[in-house]
């Protein structure tokens, strides 16, 4: 079989796999699966030669980043609501932000990297300044900082966001050229494979890898300052992205592997994988058992991103004459039952509109190893209605 399903899914999300799937040399669909443009979120496609830009979306290099500090449970005491006061008016979110703290790093050699002549010299300088600008910004949507507390009380940050700005424009800037349109025009979505040799597909690959170092910047920086507000030290480190391209080796072949909504998950290789804001979030690894390995490869070396939605946003908020589905004080009565501190967030975020964590990772079956769970303390998002375009 040319793909792998991993999980249960819509008809709609199987259907845009297999329309993937008809064009790559092998694709899998993770186990939080639901559906995307183009390409459904959670899925893997692995290519020869060849990009997808709307593979890797708009939110070029969205990820996840956990740090372990020196704290325990006890050192919170009494403190988590100060601490969650402290983080939304440290941290910027929401749309189109810029960062507010002094020390962002907005001189960070990366905007001097050779990789801006990928992007068009009359849009530049512009969106170089936009990127300086919100670097270290979290946005809106799915987009969060949480405090959390693993099986031994120890105290862990986590962060989930991407390239904000900077992604969406690349993705767009490209989409529009591979439809021999100029730079800045508004094309219908399509999965543009862009040949790696071809000066567009050379250009379009130096700018995601920007992004994605901008991307790792922008996470660690701000999960470092949660650390540094918390009054705690790093002890380490888990980071991935989960909207990327990457060339791999797969079946002896090198391939580019276009991850959209999964996680690397190579033998040992460790990810940080959130549930919702009133769910347990995991540290997990590529599962280091040589039995697992066929399901591995099957997976392309990939795992879930998250619990994967049940609901759209438009079902949680409701319409104009259409009360939602997932009432405020729903998700409250939740987050209260779980000990949750909630700043911002709406009910299109609520637990309810998402699968259960451990419910999607059993559906991965043994090609992953759970290494610690996370009991969130502090989930702090964008405010009610905010709406952000820069989400995954």
């Amino acid at each position: 079989m040319k793909y792998h399903i991993f999980g249960q899914h819509d008809e709609n999300t199987l259907a845009q796999l297999r329309d993937v799937a008809s064009r790559a040399v092998r694709a899998a669909l993770m186990a939080d699966g639901h559906l995307g443009y183009i390409m459904p979120i959670g899925g893997v496609a692995a290519y020869r030669e060849q990009v997808s830009v709307a593979g890797v979306g708009f939110d070029i290099a969205c990820g996840n980043a956990a740090i372990r500090t020196d704290l325990r449970l006890e050192h919170l005491e009494g403190r988590l609501e100060e601490a969650a006061d402290e983080i939304a008016g440290t941290i910027s979110f929401g749309l189109g932000r810029t960062n507010r703290a002094d020390d962002a790093p907005v001189n960070h050699p990366l905007f001097e990297d050779p990789a801006w002549e990928a992007i068009p010299k009359a849009h530049r300088e512009a969106l170089r300044e936009k990127a300086r600008a919100q670097l270290g910004t979290v946005g809106g949507g799915n987009h969060y900082v949480d405090v959390f507390a693993d099986e031994e009380g120890r105290i862990w940050v986590g962060v989930h966001f991407g390239s904000r700005g900077l992604g969406h424009t690349i993705a767009s800037g490209f989409l529009a050229l591979a439809r021999d349109q100029p730079w800045g025009s508004r094309v219908k979505e399509f999965e543009a494979l862009l040949e790696l040799k071809s000066p567009l597909g050379q250009a379009y690959w130096a700018a995601m890898e920007l992004a994605g170092r901008y991307a790792y910047v922008g996470r660690e920086w701000v999960a470092r300052k949660v650390v540094e507000i918390l009054g705690g030290k790093e002890l380490e480190l888990v980071h991935n992205h989960h909207n990327f391209a990457w060339k791999e080796v797969h079946g002896g072949e090198t391939l580019v592997v276009v991850r959209k909504g999964a996680t690397p998950a190579f033998p040992g290789q460790k990810g940080f994988v959130g549930g919702s804001m009133g769910d347990d979030a995991v540290i997990l690894q590529g599962s280091t058992n040589p039995e697992a390995r066929p399901l591995q490869e099957a997976a392309l070396y990939s795992t879930v991103h998250g619990a994967g939605r049940v609901m759209s946003r438009r079902a949680a908020l409701g319409r104009r004459r259409e009360p939602g589905r997932v009432s405020r004080t729903e998700m409250q009565a939740w987050l209260k039952r779980k000990g949750v501190v909630l700043r911002g967030g709406d009910v299109d975020e609520s637990p309810q509109v998402y699968r259960r964590l451990s419910e999607v990772l059993k559906a991965q079956g043994p090609t992953v190893e759970v290494l610690h769970v996370l009991r969130p303390l502090v989930v702090v998002m964008a405010g009610e209605g905010e709406f952000d375009p820069y989400k995954d």
